[in-house]
């Protein structure tokens, strides 16, 4: 991206009054100039579940993590590129467009489903799997005490998967949930059925399914 299309896109994200698209251009922005520098980033977190919900849960900030990279991504280079868009801090977090940015480390990704892809004003921004974000986020509810923000957090995930606003593999939620890595299947089925009941829809863990 040039100059001159950076600085239109970021005065866009500074007049944009809705949260969660304001969220989702920054995004668009910051990917596609980690792109360009081979950097591959991919939103993660309450951002994912921001994006998923359609605004239903918002975040305070936009987190990434770094998919691949075709080079070392150094401290300097990551300013480098954040300079770009007159970002200031870092060099993991910084304010852009009176927004803040976490650009983490490597992703990690146990789901066997496809990273997500929305198309945005400013190229494609790619998504954690909606089935561990579920799974992430029932456990962190849960352990290693309860943790009513990520409850709240977790049941509006699963109101968007279960009313199928989100495609959704309940097999891999399930898989996930049963493997060492979360060992929380009990949680995840149980919150699954709360909120299949309050949404007045079928469970997909029902046993007629």
């Amino acid at each position: 991206m040039n100059p001159d299309q950076i600085r239109r896109a970021l005065s866009n994200i500074k007049a944009e009054a809705d949260p969660t698209l304001k969220h989702l251009k920054l995004a668009s922005l910051v990917s596609a100039v980690f792109r360009e520098r081979g950097v591959e980033l991919v939103v993660v977190g309450g951002s994912a579940i921001e994006f998923y919900t359609e605004g239903a849960y918002v975040s305070g900030d936009l987190d990434l993590c770094v998919e691949s990279s075709s080079t070392a991504l150094t401290a300097r280079l990551r300013q480098d590129i954040m300079a770009q868009l007159h970002a200031t801090g870092g060099p993991r977090s910084w304010q852009v467009a009176g927004l803040f940015v976490d650009v983490l480390g490597s992703f990690e990704n146990l789901a066997r489903t496809p990273i997500r892809r929305l198309n945005a004003p400013s190229g494609q921004v790619r998504i954690a799997p909606v089935e561990e974000l579920i799974v992430e986020r029932v456990l962190v509810s849960k352990y290693p005490g309860n943790y009513p923000p990520a409850r709240e957090c977790a049941k509006k995930l699963l109101a968007a998967a279960l009313l199928g606003e989100v495609e959704t593999d309940w097999a891999e939620v399930k898989r996930l949930a049963q493997s060492k890595a979360y060992r929380n299947w009990q949680h995840v089925k149980e919150l699954v059925h709360e909120q299949a009941q309050a949404l007045q829809v079928r469970s997909p863990y029902h046993p007629d399914a």
